[in-house]
Order: structure tokens, then sequence, then C-alpha cells
């Protein structure tokens, strides 16, 4: 199993989760080319997915879907609301969409999925845990702070992807609007790189082997800057760490964790 992130930030979100011949896309907000070319160059076709899932419905989670599905009628899952906001803003989508029910694994090829709720600025927004094999691949952004429900469901992942998305200081004296600000400080923002290092830590504790930064602001956060302050709560545990490029590739490998 292995996570390959190809966008990730506010200009758009996308990665590919794949085992064996098949592959899972994790929201679609590049547009439709941008993917097809990101599934040529490692390898795949759309016709090899077997789902797209959808976190939520901001424009930078699901700008590409309604050009991608015409030519790859691919099932798509979301929560029920972004479920119900495809279906009336994405031509084509309705045939397609499926509900995820939160916390209620389901089977799609050789994945076992489970969506869990996250708390963020839309009526509903989700994270996705991957399984197969014995190996679990987590995804988890877009959200203002970290809850029990996300701890269950991100521990012990083999690989995860989570949120660094701001620093506080650079937000705080940065050039945003104070409505703005006040939105992504909030319980249903976005997660800060203080907040993430707390959150990388427990994962690490519960075995997780490699921590995966995603979602970065260009403007209130680098990625030196998030790497060094969750670089310092996983000191010596031998958890490996990555950021996700805002465009390009990052492929990490998910090896089955040892607790």
């Amino acid at each position: 199993m292995d996570l390959t992130v190809f966008a990730s930030g506010s200009t758009g979100n996308c990665c590919l989760i794949r085992h064996g011949g098949a592959g899972v896309l994790v929201d679609a907000g590049i547009s439709a080319r941008r993917i097809r070319t990101a599934l040529a160059e490692v390898g795949m076709t759309p016709a090899e997915l077997t789902a797209i899932l959808i976190t939520h419905e901001h424009s930078d989670h699901i700008k590409g879907l309604c050009v991608f599905l015409k030519s790859a009628p691919v099932p798509v899952y979301a929560p029920e609301t972004v479920a119900a906001y495809l279906c009336r803003t994405v031509p084509g989508a309705f045939p397609l969409v499926r509900v995820i029910e939160p916390e209620t694994p389901l089977r799609e090829g050789p994945f076992e999925i489970t969506a869990f709720p996250t708390p963020h600025d839309t009526p509903q927004s989700a994270g996705y845990r991957l399984s197969a094999e014995g190996s679990s691949i987590a995804v988890c952004t877009d959200t203002g702070c970290v809850t029990e429900v996300m701890r269950r469901h991100l521990r012990g992942a083999d690989v995860a992807l989570i949120e660094a998305n701001h620093d506080v200081e650079m937000l705080k004296t940065g050039p945003y609007p104070p409505y703005l600000k006040r939105r992504i400080l909030s319980d249903r923002g976005h997660l800060s790189n203080d907040d993430c290092a707390l959150l990388a830590s427990e994962l690490s504790a519960s075995g997780t082997r490699h921590i995966v930064l995603g979602h970065l602001s260009r403007e209130n956060n680098a990625p030196a800057v998030a790497r060094r302050a969750v670089s310092r709560a996983l000191e010596g545990t031998g958890t490996a760490l990555s950021v996700a490029p805002e465009a390009g590739f990052l492929r990490v490998e998910a090896e089955p964790c040892c607790v």
C-alpha cells in the first residue's frame, strides 16, 4: 500500500492511495487534466481507480471532479450533505455519488474504507482511513481542532497525512483580514503547526511509521517552519516526517505497524 500526494494546499488537494493494481483518489481539487497526467506518471489509468473519496465541498477539494467524471465514471463517496451538494452542482455526478456513513467501514476493491467526521466550517467534512492486507493509510486535513473521534481513527495508521496549515504568529501578524483570521483559528477552521505537532506525537506513540504534513498555507506557513515545529515533537521516535508539496509528487509506502 502506498500514498502519493499530487497536490496539497489551499489551491488544490488530491492524493492517491494504491494497493496492487487498484487505487483510490482522496479529493479532486485540481484540474482533471492534472489528475490524468499525475495518474499516468505513476503508471495508473483512471480505469484502475475503484473510488473517489471526497472530504467536503470546498472548491480546492472538488474543482476537477466534474470534468474528470465525464471520461472516468468512478464511484464517488462522500458524507451525506456533501453527496447532496455534489448531486446538485456537479453535472452527471448523480448516478455515481454514494453516501458514506461515518465510522461504518465499507469494502471497495481491495480496500476497507472508513470515514470519520472532522470539525470544519462546512455542514459535514470527513477524514478517511484505508486498510488493505494489514497496512493502513489515513488522510485528515481541514480540521480546526483534534477530536477524540479523529484520534481513534488515526491512531496506529502506518502512514498519516495530517494538517499543518499555519504558524499562529505568522497568521496573526499576516495580511489576512480579521474575520478570516478568526475563522482559521476557530475550532472549525484549520489546524496550526503546534496542534499538528501534538497530534503527530500521539500518532508516533501509537505506532505510526510516517507522518506527512499537508494543507500548508502559502501566506501563513512555510515547509521549513512546519517541519521544524513537528520534528521537535518526533525527535528520537523513529517516525519519519515529510511535507506534502503544494504541487508535484510525494510518495510514501505503508508498512504494517509494529504496535
